[in-house]
């Protein structure tokens, strides 16, 4: 995708959408960091339904702790992996406690150093929590970047160190708000909506056979 291509496609989205925000529920910093650990694998509203009462009792490192894993398991039964979700984040809790006076870093190499937090977590912290200009590629943003020609890659780090080559200055801090809700939204991984896609007149899948074809079952 050229320079004009991509200007075309985050104007787009930036006119749809003007102020993107994560689907997650929060009101801290320390809550922000425990829904996005709890979401591997799961989906937003999965969590929220758990979090609503599990952050009304422990919305904190140290209520957390004192909450103790069992009864964080009984929280969090419904999220996918959940038990060893609640043991990263009983030892992230842990940590912050004790390395970090019970606040989040804003480091990346900190953040990444609490268990279960991966690249991904650490980018969705440091960009929503902090304003850091940084792209969280989940498979939403993955197959977006990839389906588009927007940013190609084969893992997920490929992608986002292609994504920071290519999308403007302008656009940067909310860029992967915008790519996560159209991959969920519109883009999706089976039968994509390209038929009512606001930037199918710049994306390479769009335009291709596979896409007609679509189009024209559908129709």
């Amino acid at each position: 995708m050229n320079a004009p291509d991509v200007e075309t496609l985050f104007c787009t989205l930036a006119a749809a959408n003007p102020a993107p925000h994560s689907e997650l529920l929060y009101s801290s910093v320390f809550e922000l960091l425990a829904a996005v650990l709890l979401s591997a694998q799961a989906t937003d509203v999965g969590v929220n339904k758990a979090t609503r009462v599990l952050f009304a009792r422990a919305p904190t490192p140290r209520a957390m702790m004192a909450l103790g894993e069992e009864r964080l398991c009984g929280h969090i039964r419904t999220i996918g992996l959940y038990r060893n979700k609640a043991r990263h984040l009983m030892q992230t809790c842990r940590i912050l406690i004790e390395r970090h006076g019970g606040e989040v870093p804003r480091d990346r190499e900190a953040l990444q150093a609490l268990p279960g937090v991966g690249r991904k977590t650490a980018n969705v912290v440091l960009n929503v929590a902090f304003g850091e200009p940084t792209i969280a590629v989940d498979t939403h943003v993955f197959r977006v970047a990839n389906r588009t020609g927007l940013a190609t890659g084969t893992t997920p780090e490929a992608v986002e160190q292609a994504l920071l080559g290519v999308v403007p200055p302008a656009y940067l801090h909310d860029a992967h708000h915008w790519l996560i809700l159209h991959g969920r939204y519109v883009c999706t991984a089976r039968s994509p909506q390209c038929a009512a896609c606001a930037i199918r007149t710049v994306c390479a899948f769009a335009k291709s056979p596979e896409a007609r074809l679509q189009s024209s079952a559908s129709s």
